[in-house]
């Protein structure tokens, strides 16, 4: 017990975060930013981002991408998970990973020219370097977006 007399707090442990990627196809290709002013700067990414409180991960993936790169989903499909362990950051995150089949909005936009230097389309088979770890452990699974 404190002088106080109270107990003192103790600090919450720490958690993995939840994140979504949308994995946004057309032409038989995937949408992918150049990320910047954040963790994996530099790295090429899915258009995503944080799960919010009571926020469901269709519409998160919604929410991200209208916001990242003012397109609208209109059909999309849960597709698979990694466990991604930025250990130089001291981050943990569980990315959950959405296929999106049918947008609006015509071509991608940079609505958020502080976290992304610019969208563009990429074959699978192609893509370009640096990734973003957690890109880099869907890979590693075999995880193919054309190939279920």
């Amino acid at each position: 017990m404190s002088v106080s007399g109270v107990e003192p707090q103790t600090a919450e442990p720490k958690r993995p975060r939840v994140g979504v990627g949308v994995i946004v196809i057309r032409d038989n290709k995937v949408l992918l930013g150049k990320r910047k002013g954040s963790h994996g700067e530099g790295t090429w990414s899915f258009p995503g981002g944080h799960l919010e409180f009571f926020e469901t991960i269709e519409d998160c993936a919604r929410r991200e991408l209208a916001e990242e790169t003012g397109l609208r989903l209109v059909c999309i499909g849960r597709s698979t998970f990694t466990n991604d362990m930025f250990v130089a950051e001291g981050k943990h995150y569980i990315t959950i990973f959405v296929q999106a089949y049918y947008y609006t909005g015509g071509e991608p936009m940079v609505k958020e020219p502080d976290k992304c230097e610019g969208w563009e389309w990429f074959e699978w088979e192609h893509l370009p370097e640096p990734l973003f770890l957690p890109i880099q452990n869907l890979k590693k699974s075999a995880f193919n977006p054309f190939h279920p």
